[in-house]
């Protein structure tokens, strides 16, 4: 994962964070710290810091165009 990557998944990941339980919150804050003080991550830290993307952004993204729906437009 490049600095930009991980600038990325923390900057998308703030935006979730009031969704995240209270030991994931601290878990973010120390990644929030490392990548403000452009520090690469080790690999657990990355692998955790991915678990997090996926969990929270990628899950909650919609899965297609809900237009798609409205408009009986089929695939």
């Amino acid at each position: 994962m490049t600095s930009v990557e991980q600038h990325k998944l923390v900057r998308e990941l703030r935006d979730v964070e009031m969704r995240m339980n209270r030991e994931e919150q601290e878990m973010f804050d120390m990644f929030r710290k490392r990548d403000k003080d452009d520090e690469d991550l080790d690999e657990i830290s990355k692998r955790k810091l991915k678990e997090l993307y996926e969990k929270y952004v990628v899950a909650f993204r919609p899965k297609g165009n809900p237009l798609d729906a409205l408009f009986g437009k089929k695939p």
